[in-house]
């Protein structure tokens, strides 16, 4: 638990330029402390303690305003940026290393229960401010949704997403040369046809 923890602190480290120290990180980070939280409430989730699970779970809301339900499974390193207004539902499955800013919705459309109604998101996905991805579909590996896009279809590996609803604008290779190279801050590359 401790390696995932200092593993999330370095992948904030790595992506913010405002973020000085870890020190910093620990105490002004609501992505760090929401981590906290989904991590106990997962836990419980998954033991059978389901009320009690989502009692932690909207704790961490109200300190953080992010919300994750705990029935949600998270891979390692995710970076939740500002954080304000993040929604990641019970069926949501999300890769490793990827980024999400404030006001994500990785939401459901239907109302069934007892199947996947959220996204599944791939390692390295990044997804801008505002976005909202909605059905149980996937987003490969890689792939950018840009900010404010409205996603409601599948996205592959590698592809950049923009719009409402989200169209592909390009495509990049699947996997990154260098972790940083590949990094693209809100998903947003700086050229988006109108």
């Amino acid at each position: 638990m401790f390696k995932r923890l200092g593993e999330t602190i370095s992948t904030i480290m790595r992506h913010d330029p405002a973020a000085r120290s870890r020190l910093e990180v620990v105490f002004c980070y609501p992505g760090f402390h929401v981590a906290l939280f989904y991590g106990l409430a997962h836990f419980l989730w998954n033991n059978g303690l389901k009320l009690l699970a989502r009692f932690v779970s909207q704790s961490g809301r109200f300190f953080t305003g992010i919300e994750i339900h705990p029935g949600a499974k998270i891979g390692r390193r995710l970076f939740i940026d500002h954080g304000m207004g993040v929604v990641i539902g019970g069926t949501a499955e999300i890769g490793d290393d990827v980024t999400l800013y404030q006001g994500v919705t990785l939401g459901g459309t239907s109302l069934e229960r007892g199947v996947k109604r959220h996204p599944t998101l791939g390692d390295g996905v990044i997804v801008g401010s505002g976005a909202s991805v909605l059905g149980p579909f996937t987003v490969g590996a890689h792939a950018r949704v840009g900010a404010n896009a409205v996603v409601i279809a599948e996205v592959p590996a590698g592809a950049t997403v923009v719009g409402i609803p989200a169209k592909q604008i390009g495509r990049r290779k699947s996997e990154p040369v260098t972790e940083d190279e590949d990094f693209l801050a809100y998903g947003t590359p700086g050229s988006i046809p109108d």
